[in-house]
């Protein structure tokens, strides 16, 4: 066991079933224990000369074939596509004015946890990039039990009652006559119940929006979605709700490269988290709580146990108490990602739950669906077990693990053994909520509204946002083929804005509306708009930037710019017309030479977030190929920060020069950055440095070029029409 794993507990648990199939003293042996001394041929009654009839007598043979006929468990029905990582939670201010949770009062405490990101609607093979809602599921092991906050990187839901789950995802999931489309909400029957069940307006503008494609999972935000509550040492109640926050930034795809990397590489955001926490650079999310007393209940014009709705921050402020780091990848996935199981109903004492409608029903739904996947001792599974003392009277059941010595399995018992634990021992109590009312299926006035904070979400956008979701919108009923669906969707949106339904309805061919359904005030709020939570100080860390280069670069330009992007803590990926070694200008095939990580035909710049080209003799055979030119005007289109110098600059000018882009001139010293494409014909050695001063205005090279990176994407390049300039 490592220094890293002995220092958090959860790690040292599961290091008592972790094996090392490295182990140079291991052999083969079978699962009874048996060394194996042939693997390869099943017993058989032949000679040297006849191959005959397989032996069923063969043991290791059998267990082999039917082990493997039985590694497959049932698939999640939704989130079935998913990655994770450990990682830890470190408490910078005690909460315990609103909670008694150890957790969220001690902070001298670091409670160790995991983390499962996923997509909702495909399957375990569909791909990473697909438009849908992220799972954001984390499981804290504390000393109190475990506790799971079981949430989405979008803070609502498309449901107020948890009844109507069913119908959702089977309308979401592909149509059951032709089982397609996989991992889309682009078809009829969802947006036929989209527009049917008008409660989903405000999330289908979330998820229709940039938070739709996120660029990874360590980009985007975690929320709890539901309302719970927390009660402090006094027996004081208020109403919660969970927020994560990433200190990356808020950031996604433009739709064209969100399509493309489903089939240039689907697995690019497991690939994405794996990467960072290999290269060290941890992914931290900040933890923060929106906390209203028990009084404050009915004070607003929405019903705060709607999770269909969200608190606005000017009414209830983020408090950020906590932070969230992942820094370790899973040894195997499947015991520890794939058999992870989470549960709403997991909280510890000083933490409970609402009356929230849709929580209720996720409380008895998620233990449900793992007795489904992994039976009913699933929380022994190590990924899942607890990290403090279990002891209870359950028994048995399909693949006990948990050998409990003595004759009491029952409570009162003579011996007085596992007594329930009194308060002061740390025992749950439930508070004391007073209810009246009669028995009836129904809800409170308020969650009838669901029009507003579709509004205000609508309202909250900066324009390259809507014209984002414009186009997604269009987009999604475009494939739409039954003109209802289409003419009524057009008709649900004059709710939220007519400039909106007008422009959707031009895109999916249905009438124009002319006149606005409910009037729309006006009104925004702050934390919508993904524009709001850039990172705290630019940065480029685990940015990925593609280098392109052939025979004949500008070492200097080539060293100088790799060199300040590890710095940053960047990674640089060198890109060729080749694997093998290439040549720097000047450089005898007899030299060192630097080998590619990739050639040109192996990746495509979606894969990256930036690239860069040196000056050199290379430029003149890379700019006759069309693959090159290609990454160039593609990472334009996709408003990505590129950047040449010297010869390169005639490249890049070659690919994307349209009307209001400006270069820097051949042989000048003159830095030029228009739209986030950063030129210099002549870079003088020294504007390669390794220590960068990223801020707006900077004169030299590099860090000009780097504060585009950190940008993630030029929006100006978009809005101002250039970007649909070239084709890509």
């Amino acid at each position: 066991m490592n220094g890293a794993a002995s220092q958090n507990p959860k790690l040292a648990d599961i290091s008592k079933d972790t094996k090392d199939s490295h182990d140079s003293n291991a052999r083969l042996t079978t699962d009874w224990g048996s060394k194996v001394s042939d693997t390869d041929h099943w017993l058989t009654v032949s000679t040297e000369d006849q191959y005959g009839p397989a032996l069923l007598e063969d043991g290791h043979a059998r267990e082999k074939i039917q082990r493997f006929d039985h590694e497959r468990i049932p698939e999640r029905i939704v989130h079935a596509r998913g990655a994770g990582a450990f990682g830890t939670f470190k408490l910078y201010e005690s909460a315990k004015d609103v909670t008694s949770a150890g957790v969220l009062t001690d902070t001298s405490q670091t409670t160790p946890v995991f983390l499962r990101f996923s997509t909702v609607l495909g399957s375990r093979g569909s791909a990473d990039t697909v438009r849908d809602v992220r799972g954001f599921a984390v499981k804290f092991y504390t000393k109190e039990g475990n506790w799971d906050i079981v949430g989405n990187d979008i803070p609502v839901f498309f449901i107020q009652d948890a009844i109507k789950f069913t119908d959702l995802i089977h309308a979401a999931k592909p149509e059951p006559d032709v089982e397609v489309p996989q991992a889309q909400s682009a078809h009829n029957n969802f947006w036929d119940f989209q527009y049917l069940h008008s409660e989903a307006t405000h999330m289908f503008m979330w998820a229709m929006s940039d938070r739709g494609i996120p660029r990874s999972y360590r980009m985007m935000q975690g929320f709890g979605v539901n309302t719970y509550t927390l009660t402090n040492a006094k027996g004081e109640r208020h109403f919660v709700k969970f927020h994560f926050t990433p200190n990356l930034g808020v950031h996604s795809f433009v739709w064209d490269e969100a399509l493309k990397l489903a089939g240039q590489d689907p697995d690019f955001h497991r690939k994405d988290l794996y990467e960072a926490i290999n290269q060290g650079v941890f992914p931290t999310w900040k933890f923060g709580i929106q906390t209203l007393k028990e009084s404050q209940e009915h004070d607003f014009d929405f019903d705060i146990l709607d999770a269909t709705k969200v608190w606005p921050e000017e009414l209830v402020p983020i408090r950020y108490i906590g932070e969230l780091e992942l820094n370790r990848n899973v040894d195997e996935f499947f015991t520890q990602t794939e058999q992870a199981a989470f549960a709403t109903g997991h909280v510890v004492p000083g933490i409970g739950f609402s009356d929230d409608p849709l929580l209720q029903g996720r409380n008895f739904s998620y233990f449900d669906t793992q007795l489904s996947r992994l039976g009913i001792n699933w929380e022994e599974l190590p990924i899942n077990r607890p990290v403090c003392p279990v002891m209870n009277q359950n028994r048995d059941g399909q693949k006990r693990h948990t050998i409990t010595k003595g004759k009491a399995n029952y409570w009162p018992n003579r011996w007085e053994s596992a007594p329930p634990a009194k308060p002061s021992e740390g025992g749950y109590v439930d508070y004391p909520e007073k209810v009246a009312g009669i028995k009836t299926r129904l809800k409170s006035t308020k969650f009838k509204d669901h029009i507003s904070q579709a509004q205000l979400f609508w309202n909250s956008q900066s324009p390259p946002e809507k014209m984002h979701l414009i186009s997604a919108l269009g987009f999604e009923l475009d494939h739409c083929d039954d003109p209802i669906v289409y003419n009524r969707m057009t008709e649900r949106l004059c709710d939220i804005d007519i400039e909106l339904a007008q422009a959707v309805a031009e895109k999916a061919g249905a009438p124009t509306p002319t006149k606005q359904g409910k009037p729309n005030a006006g009104k925004k709020s702050a934390g919508l708009s993904i524009t709001a939570y850039n990172a705290p100080k630019p940065t480029i860390a685990s940015r990925r930037v593609a280098i392109l280069i052939g025979d004949g670069y500008d070492p200097i330009a080539f060293d100088g710019v790799y060199a300040a992007l590890k710095a940053a803590k960047a990674f640089p990926f060198v890109i060729g017309p080749k694997r093998q070694t290439v040549f720097a200008e000047g450089e005898s095939k007899g030299g060192k030479g630097i080998q590619p990580d990739h050639h040109f035909e192996g990746m495509r710049s979606t894969m990256f977030d930036s690239i860069f080209i040196p000056g050199g003799s290379h430029i003149e055979a890379l700019r006759k190929q069309g693959r090159v030119v290609h990454w160039v005007r593609e990472a334009f289109g996709h408003l990505k920060a590129i950047g040449a110098t010297g010869e390169a600059v005639h490249l890049v000018r070659t690919a994307c020069e349209v009307d209001g882009m400006n270069f820097s001139a051949a042989g000048s010293h003159d830095v030029v950055d228009s739209y986030g494409v950063v030129t210099a014909g002549a870079a003088k050695p020294e504007s390669f440095k390794e220590t960068i001063n990223m801020a707006k205005g900077a004169k030299d090279f590099i860090d000009v070029y780097t504060f585009n990176i950190s940008q993630h994407k030029n929006f100006d390049r978009e809005m101002d029409g250039l970007s649909s300039m070239v084709a890509y």
